[in-house]
């Protein structure tokens, strides 16, 4: 370890050390000073340290990343800090800005949370709009003197500390180490930077390792603990980098009332914005003396057309096509906006995901989100996905928005992992069915679970129950849709699988008291399909088009709904089968209730996200059109040529579906960002805690 007496190293090693040590301080100063745990919150010791550990774990990374440029200058080979006074210099006011800048960002910070409950975040911005009011009330509602003194005091102490550390470690006489020396105390080195910058040095997949996020600080659903776990610097950056463009709210009003009707609501309020309808059960209750289990399954990157119960000739579905043919079948069933991430946050929060930065999972500001979900009060909640629910930063909304849900992820089984997507669908079937089994039989559950393998690489495990590869070729698959003759195994593979699943639960005893309810989350890349008509193509609609069945024998009888429906329809759905009372406040609506529209209307979107273009489609017909409202078509989908414009033929339909389209585009940012505040109450300037502006 002769390498450790290496100046430059301890150097670095020590600046590391001295901005790690002083967010741990700041940290413990938000903790005793600020925060409410311990006051009014009193999370279990588990919890809370749990939260703490991952806040010191994210100190960690920032107090790497400010040091990068120091390492720089310290380990250039001629000109460096232990050389060049000039570069050390450099390094010095390098380390001074930085303190500056970054403590003033935890006195931000504090002032922020005190005045609005949440950690400091890109919405803090908006105060810069009124600046001169924001200024004064800043003077005369801290004490920004005494605050300003402690500030810069603090960096001229932390200055010195770092010019301590020059004198005991750069000015010290250089102790020589052999090249077997420095290169091991190099690979010792970066190994502990990337442990530092990944947040995690145990449990990695090693094909996809994700890294510590935000969303793991929200893992206890307490946005109180979850702030605990939170560094401001870090947390600003990615709300910054989510920012939406704002949007504008005389469209929202304008539109209102249009979707006010679509919605059902009867306390219509074009000021206040109100969404919320009150809902009872209905004659779609069904029959039951203890609510029956659900049991959800997303069946990742399969499209309606890969199936042989949407004429697929390759027959590779049976169990989903006995499903369809003895349970509730979809044959016009959408998903909103194509992708996965962007299919769990539509699933679980009734609306579609138009976020035009990445994806709305990665934004931490609509995370928490009021849910039907949370009415399905007698149910006990899970959540199984193979890999890490740490991807796209999902857990995050998982956590905070379903109230009480058990999370199971890659490191929660004993299967072992096989690919990127952490274990195969078949062991991520029998670990779900170990918990579903072991659950009390006089209480019922719901589960999601969320399935990986038929996506790239398409792991066929050698563990497969007897699944047997068909060995056509990649030729002979093409023309009916499949781009590989891998990517059709895989959906042989995942089909297969469910009826394993269902085996399974036949024999563990919950199958007759549950109903199962599957769904795609979006099409994969395609070649082409005959078998299809052809508007899913030619309207864009091939990557949105999904399958969705409900199935259950017990409660179910078989049955075909034509109507156009969307997987924001699919959690007030099962409300209304369970007969209970919520408030929905999304943009998903019963299946079984009235459609005021006349003809079932739902939302699409492509996945284009600056510039997208929406529509509104039914049964029939179909508008398209930009995302501003322009180059507005109508379509009838099952003409000639489904891409003629019919406007001109059907003025009216043309005319309420654009506005339907228009209008749920511009409503779901001002739900979205309002939720979390108990509606759309912030929207006006109520005191909703972390409320955004009406600016957006």
């Amino acid at each position: 370890m002769a390498w450790l007496r290496c100046g430059r190293l301890q150097y670095t090693a020590g600046v590391v050390a001295l901005f790690f040590l002083i967010f741990v301080a700041l940290r413990a100063i938000f903790y005793f000073g600020f925060s409410e745990v311990g006051q009014t919150v009193h999370p279990d010791p588990g919890t809370l340290f749990g939260t703490l550990y991952i806040g010191i774990k994210f100190d960690l990374r920032l107090a790497i990343l400010l040091s990068l440029p120091v390492f720089l200058l310290t380990w250039m080979p001629r000109y460096n800090v232990a050389r060049s006074p000039a570069i050390r210099k450099l390094a010095r006011i390098y380390i001074a800005v930085v303190l500056l800048i970054t403590l003033l960002f935890y006195i931000i910070d504090f002032g922020h949370y005190a005045y609005l409950g949440t950690r400091l975040n890109s919405t803090v911005l908006r105060f810069f709009d009124d600046l001169s009011i924001s200024a004064n009330m800043m003077w005369e509602s801290y004490p920004v003197v005494r605050v300003t003194l402690a500030w810069l005091l603090t960096v001229a102490i932390a200055n010195w500390l770092m010019l301590l550390l020059e004198r005991k470690t750069l000015d010290s006489e250089p102790r020589p180490i052999t090249k077997l020396q420095a290169v091991t105390g190099t690979v010792i080195v970066i190994f502990f930077v990337l442990g530092g910058l990944l947040g995690r040095f145990a449990d990695i997949n090693i094909q996809n390792p994700v890294p510590l996020r935000w969303n793991h600080a929200f893992f206890s659903g307490d946005e109180s603990v979850s702030a605990l776990g939170i560094n401001p610097v870090l947390f600003f950056y990615d709300t910054f980098e989510q920012r939406e463009p704002r949007y504008d709210m005389e469209k929202v009003r304008q539109y209102y009332p249009v979707i006010a009707d679509y919605l059902q609501v009867t306390d219509k309020d074009v000021t206040r914005l109100n969404y919320d309808r009150q809902l009872s059960a209905g004659p779609q209750k069904l029959q039951f003396e203890r609510q029956p289990n659900i049991v959800l399954i997303m069946l990742e990157s399969l499209g309606a057309s890969r199936l042989s119960v949407h004429n697929n000739p390759l027959k590779t579905s049976p169990n989903l096509d006995m499903m369809a043919r003895e349970g509730w079948f979809f044959p016009n069933f959408y998903v909103p906006v194509s992708g996965t991430s962007r299919t769990v946050f539509a699933s679980i929060t009734g609306l579609p995901d138009v976020s035009s930065v990445k994806t709305a999972t990665r934004n931490p500001l609509i995370s928490e989100q009021r849910i039907v979900l949370n009415y399905l009060t007698e149910h006990e909640k899970f959540y199984f996905i193979g890999g890490s629910a740490g991807w796209a930063n999902m857990s995050a909304l998982i956590q905070r928005s379903i109230k009480g849900i058990q999370l199971y992820q890659e490191d929660s089984y004993t299967e072992p992992l096989v690919d990127v997507w952490g274990i195969s669908d078949l062991g991520l079937f029998k670990e779900v069915d170990r918990v579903l089994a072991s659950q009390p039989k006089d209480r019922p559950f719901f589960a999601y679970i969320q399935t990986a393998a038929n996506h790239r690489p398409f792991t066929i495990p050698e563990e497969n129950e007897g699944f047997q590869v068909d060995k056509l070729s990649d030729e002979e698959v093409a023309p009916h849709g499949f781009k590989s003759a891998a990517q059709y195994n895989a959906v042989r593979l995942l089909d297969f699988n469910i009826g394993k699943f269902l085996e399974m639960a036949k024999h563990s005893g919950y199958f007759e008291d549950t109903i199962f309810i599957v769904f795609g989350d979006h099409n994969n890349r395609i070649t082409t399909t005959p078998h299809m008509e052809p508007f899913y193509e030619l309207l864009d609609l091939d990557g949105l088009h999904v399958p969705h069945m409900m199935y259950a024998p017990k409660y179910l009888e078989p049955r075909v709904i034509e109507a156009a429906t969307s997987l924001v329809d699919v959690i007030p759905t099962i409300a209304g089968l369970l007969g209970i009372d919520y408030v929905n406040s999304t943009m998903g609506r019963d299946i079984n209730g009235p459609a005021p529209e006349g003809e079932r209307v739902v939302y699409t979107q492509t996945s284009r996200k600056r510039a997208p273009v929406i529509g509104a489609i039914t049964k029939n017909y179909m508008l398209r059109m930009r995302y501003d409202g322009s180059d507005a078509k109508l379509h009838d989908l099952h003409a000639d040529d489904p891409s003629a414009d019919v406007s001109a033929q059907f003025p009216e339909k043309a005319m309420l579906l654009k506005d339907l389209a228009k209008g749920i585009y511009d409503q779901i940012p001002v739900l979205s960002q309002y939720r979390g505040c108990g509606g759309t109450a912030g929207i006006n300037g109520g005191s909703c805690r972390g409320a955004l502006s009406p600016a957006g």
